[in-house]
């Protein structure tokens, strides 16, 4: 072949590969989307899958594992996959207002999609239990936030009457183009490992992203772009584990406030997902998140919230269970920046304050 249209093709290889049209463009035909859909977009989707090498070894007998880190999408969190969808179909349908409970990361991709989409946005919130991140992105994106005296399950409550009872469409994940969205990153696994994963692992609060993942991968499964399906590893924060326990939680505690549910709406869908794919549900303490959210930190320069860090964890706590020569995937489900107090209060850096502003005081420290 002649080096000019060698050069050609790489040129044109490495402009497909950077225009991104967003997750909707990208897999419409196993979207429920047409000719007629407004796509509200955000260009979201197209999130790196990383090699944990530090997570790895510590498991070791061959095993490869890798982070999803969909906290690389627009407002910071896996919502954004699911939003895309859910505010583009209110579109079409002639909505000009949405609605979502939230213990933030919803809150935060409603508002943005719904500013993008130029629609009003309510989000109704447990006061008091909403990292100061994901706070400031609602408000920023100019959703109108109504803070609760209550949990998110009372939150939800809320705005599933009054969706049923005024015109203003619901976008937490009982929506079901959320999931749609959402499953769309199992797709994107597929294409980037050439393959389903052994185990796929996951943090649950309403337990919509398991269930989205488990679509996509027997989706792709079906139409023969997998040869196999991988077993659906569910985590939860040991005070708030409904889905482990068998019954709700009345009042769920737990530092990873992105999974603090004591009764998740996609219950019944997690179960199945569980069932089918013979996978297992587990809790790991507050504890374990925070080691598993440090070492990716420390040890891979990788920043997610806290319930992310559940996928790790609780990966760490099964590692005797993981089959020899296995890949395995654990979706990081938001970006650490969400819940920067965490970040300072949990952490094994040194910190040196009130330093004189001279060479001398710095090469003190520094050890030379």
């Amino acid at each position: 072949m002649p080096f000019s249209k060698k050069l050609k093709q790489l040129l044109f290889s490495r402009t497909k590969k950077t225009n991104w049209d967003g997750l909707i463009e990208e897999y419409k035909t196993w979207l429920p989307v047409t000719s007629k859909t407004p796509i509200i977009t955000l260009k979201e989707g197209a999130t790196p899958l990383i090699k944990v090498q530090s997570i790895s070894n510590r498991i070791g007998k061959g095993v490869q594992v890798y982070v999803k880190y969909d906290g690389l999408n627009p407002t910071g969190s896996f919502k954004d996959r699911g939003m895309t969808m859910a505010i583009s179909k209110a579109k079409e349908n002639g909505c000009e207002a949405v609605i979502c409970a939230s213990t933030g990361n919803t809150s935060a991709s409603a508002a943005a999609y719904a500013s993008k989409g130029d629609m009003r946005s309510f989000v109704i919130i447990p006061d008091g239990y909403v990292a100061q991140g994901k706070l400031a992105q609602a408000l920023v994106y100019g959703a109108e936030v109504i803070a609760i005296k209550g949990n998110f399950d009372k939150a939800l409550d809320i705005v599933r009457e009054l969706s049923s009872k005024y015109p203003i469409t619901l976008v937490n994940s009982v929506n079901p183009y959320r999931l749609q969205g959402q499953k769309t990153a199992a797709f994107e696994i597929i294409e980037n490992l050439g393959n389903a994963p052994d185990w796929l692992c996951i943090p649950m609060g309403n337990a919509g992203n398991i269930s989205a993942y488990w679509m996509g991968f027997q989706e792709f499964f079906q139409a023969k772009k997998a040869t196999q399906l991988p077993r659906m590893m569910g985590f939860q924060a040991s005070g708030s584990a409904p889905l482990v326990e068998g019954k709700s939680i009345s009042n769920p505690e737990t530092i990873a406030t992105a999974i603090r549910i004591g009764n998740p709406v996609n219950k019944e869908k997690a179960l199945l997902a569980r069932k089918t794919s013979n996978g297992k549900f587990s809790s790991v303490t507050d504890s374990e998140i925070i080691e598993a959210y440090k070492i990716l930190g420390k040890e891979e320069g990788i920043f997610c919230e806290p319930a992310s860090a559940a996928s790790v964890a609780g990966l760490l706590r099964l590692k005797n269970e993981v089959p020899k020569n296995s890949t395995i995937v654990c979706v990081l489900t938001g970006n650490g920046l969400k819940d920067p107090d965490c970040a300072i209060k949990n952490n094994d850096s040194v910190f040196h304050t009130g330093v004189n502003a001279d060479i001398n005081s710095i090469t003190k420290i520094i050890g030379f």
